[in-house]
C-alpha cells in the first residue's frame, strides 16, 4: 500500500503523484487470452474506494481500453478499464455464439476485480460501469443481469458477484432483436456480428433460430425490479420512435425504449438526448461521481 511511504514524502509534496505512479498497473491478466487485461488506476485513499470500471466500444471487433481517469480520481474513485476478446475472437475456442466472448469476459474482469479489493484497496460493494456503444450495451448487460456468481466455485474469482451498484453509458445499443429493432427504426441494420451471421437480414430472418440468443444477450430482455440506477446518454437528431435516424446503430431511440422499460419496472434512469437537455447530469462521468461516492 502507498500509505507506507506517507512519513518520507510528505516534506516533499509528491505523495499523491508518487502514490499514482507506483500503484498504477498496466495489462494486467484476468484470464489466459491476450486480450483479457486490464488497467487499474487507484485514487490515493486511506478508505476503500469506490471503483468505475470501463468498458471500451469498436463493435465487439475493435477497440481499445485506454481512458483518462483523472476526473474519477480526483474525486476518490478509482479506475479500471478492460479489454476483451473481439467476436473474431471467439473463433479460436468455438465461443458461441461470439458476443459470448466480450460480454462473459466483461463479467470475469469484473469478479476479478473484486477478487483484489482488500489488495487493491477497493470497495466492492460501489462498482459502476460506464463505456459508449458496444462497451456501452455490455455495461448494460452486466447492470441488468441476474448475478452470475457461482457461490460453490473451487474458483475464488467466480465467487465474486458481477452485480453493479449503477452504470452510465454513451450510444448504448439495448437490444439485439432484430424484430423489435425494425419496428422501432425501420432503417435499422448492425448486430448480425454478434451472432456470427453475415447480415442484419439473414438475422432477420433467423431470428427464431437465434432467439434464445438474443433473449441472453440483449440488456433489456435483463431488465427487473432489482436493477441498479442507469443513466444513459445519446447524440444525433431528437429522436422518434418509428422513424429512420441517419445513425441508428447510436440513436436515442433506444434510450427512449430501455428508458420505458426501466420506469415500468420502477428502476431509477436518467435519459439525456437531443430534444431532452440534461436536468442534473450532463455526462456519465458526474452521475458516476455522485452515485458512487
Amino acid at each position: 500500500m502507498c500509505r507506507v511511504l506517507l512519513i518520507g514524502l510528505f516534506m516533499f509534496g509528491a505523495v499523491d503523484a508518487y502514490c499514482e505512479e507506483l500503484q498504477t498497473q498496466k495489462n494486467i491478466p484476468y484470464g489466459e487470452h491476450p486480450r483479457q487485461v486490464l488497467d487499474f488506476y487507484p485514487a490515493v485513499s486511506e478508505a476503500p474506494t469506490p471503483v468505475v470500471f470501463y468498458i471500451h466500444g469498436g463493435g465487439w471487433r475493435g477497440g481499445d481500453k485506454k481512458t483518462n481517469p483523472q476526473a474519477y480520481l480526483k474525486n476518490g474513485i478509482s479506475v479500471v478499464a478492460i479489454n476483451y476478446r473481439y467476436v473474431q475472437n471467439a473463433k479460436e475456442d468455438a465461443t458461441n455464439p461470439p458476443v459470448k466472448a466480450p460480454l462473459n469476459d466483461a463479467a470475469r474482469a469484473l469478479q476479478f476485480v473484486r477478487s483484489k479489493a482488500e489488495q487493491w484497496n477497493l470497495d466492492k460493494t460501489r462498482i459502476g460501469a460506464t463505456g459508449g456503444s458496444a462497451g456501452a450495451c455490455s455495461s448494460l448487460w452486466l447492470a441488468f443481469h441476474d448475478e452470475m456468481a457461482d457461490p460453490q466455485s473451487e474458483d475464488p474469482v467466480s465467487r465474486e458477484s458481477t452485480r453493479l451498484q449503477c452504470a452510465a453509458v454513451m450510444g448504448a445499443q439495448v437490444s439485439l432483436d432484430p424484430k423489435e429493432l425494425r419496428e422501432w427504426m425501420p432503417n435499422y441494420r448492425y448486430g448480425a456480428h454478434a451472432f456470427g451471421l453475415r447480415d442484419f437480414q439473414t438475422l432477420f430472418e433467423k431470428r427464431s433460430q437465434v432467439l434464445p440468443w438474443i433473449l441472453e444477450y440483449s440488456p433489456i430482455e435483463h431488465v427487473s425490479a432489482d436493477d441498479p440506477a442507469i443513466a444513459l446518454f445519446y447524440g444525433g437528431e431528437v429522436p422518434v420512435v418509428g422513424a429512420s435516424p441517419k445513425d441508428p446503430t447510436h440513436s436515442g431511440i433506444m434510450g427512449v425504449k430501455l428508458a420505458e422499460r426501466l420506469n415500468k419496472s420502477g428502476v431509477e434512469v436518467v435519459l439525456v438526448t437531443p430534444g431532452k437537455p440534461a436536468e442534473k447530469y450532463r455526462n456519465a462521468a458526474e452521475f458516476l461521481i455522485d452515485k458512487l461516492q
